[in-house]
């Protein structure tokens, strides 16, 4: 039970669910959702292949959660590094064989997201916004792989995209806040290191406005259904309610709260923009 509970933490299940989660939202953009076969492997790939990135993330991350996460599995020992290096490739392979048995168009799209994500981690996390905005790009490609999987996406797909592109921006800068010890020891180029968590803080609270203030146009454009609104407005409070409590306070502390936080603002505006697609 301790190696599978390890594992389990290593690929971050909460995690791996909505970016599954995020397939079938993508789905239900463009129609409503019969949850085929196709929805299946969809958010078995999107699944999978984010578990695998957890994976190949806490690898490269080895040296830095000793310091900052110290109890995460490859730090605590309770996992090896070579066994999340092949946990990782047999999560890859399953994602891959999911992709290829739904469409052409998704086994693309899963292969770019794997090719970010892997960048990401290997190279891209050292730069800073940068990096920021490369784990944004795999967080919104989900809902683009549900449209392929369902048809074609279409501009409501568009518009949830660059909204989930900008709050999920300002949840790493935030992330990055919480981090900044670890990645000062490793040289690693975050908006905190180079410029003070002061900057990061307000860096991470634009983010958050930008994504608000983009939030109204699905339901002024009539893309989406009353059904739409209600959801949405928690999410906006909340990112606004964080934008404020970050800018006060840019603790460690608060910065890790603040980015727990998000995610449910995440989530309740997955179901706002399913609410309002299929309502």
């Amino acid at each position: 039970m301790g190696k599978l509970s390890a594992l389990l933490r290593l690929i971050r299940p909460v995690n791996c669910v909505m970016m599954g989660f995020a397939v079938i939202v993508g789905a239900s953009l463009i129609t409503y959702p019969n949850f085929s076969t196709n929805l299946l492997l969809g958010f078995v790939t999107s699944f999978t292949l984010t578990a695998a990135s957890m994976a190949i993330n806490d690898y490269y991350d080895r040296d830095i959660d000793a310091i900052n996460e110290p109890q995460r599995p490859i730090p605590s020992g309770a996992i090896s590094p070579k066994e999340a290096l092949f946990l990782a490739l047999v999560l890859s392979v399953i994602g891959f064989i999911a992709a290829f048995r739904t469409n052409t168009q998704c086994l693309i799209v899963a292969t770019v997201a794997w090719i970010v994500s892997v960048t990401y981690v290997t190279k891209g996390k050292r730069t800073g916004l940068p990096g920021n905005l490369l784990v944004s790009t795999c967080v919104v490609i989900p809902f683009i792989y549900g449209g392929f999987a369902t048809g074609t996406p279409e501009l409501t797909t568009i518009m949830f995209v660059a909204i989930a592109f900008l709050s999920n921006t300002g949840r790493e800068v935030a992330k990055d806040i919480v981090d900044i010890e670890g990645d000062k020891s490793q040289d690693i180029k975050t908006i905190p290191v180079v410029y003070g968590d002061r900057v990061a803080a307000f860096v991470s609270s634009i983010f958050f406005v930008l994504a608000v203030a983009l939030s109204p146009l699905p339901w002024l454009l009539k893309l989406v259904s009353p059904w739409f609104l209600p959801l949405v407005i928690l999410t906006d409070a909340g990112l606004v309610w964080s934008s404020f409590s970050l800018a006060r306070d840019h603790s460690r502390n608060n910065a890790r709260r603040v980015k727990n936080l998000a995610l449910i603002w995440f989530l309740t505006g997955l179901l706002g923009f399913v609410a309002g697609s299929i309502g």
